[in-house]
């Protein structure tokens, strides 16, 4: 288990993007979860999102949610370096 978890519901738009295997190759530290439902209803309609250590980061694209991923991935790794 990595120290950063992102978690992503898998009926959210983020899902056309292989998440876990992205995410996991350019970040080992990290864990990708796929989840049935996060519990935010409505929000996975709405725009590409996922969890990043239970803090929300969303895009317009799932292109666009990626990369504020790998920002919010980076911002708390920073602390444990």
């Amino acid at each position: 288990m990595g120290i950063v978890i992102v978690e992503v519901c898998d009926g959210n738009a983020i899902t056309t993007l292989n998440i876990e295997e992205i995410i996991e190759a350019e970040f080992p530290e990290v864990a990708v979860l796929m989840n049935e439902c996060l519990s935010f209803c409505g929000l996975c309609r709405v725009k590409p999102y996922a969890l990043v250590n239970n803090r929300r980061v969303f895009g317009n694209t799932p292109e666009e949610c990626l990369n504020k991923i790998r920002k919010a991935i980076k911002e708390e790794l920073a602390v444990y370096q």
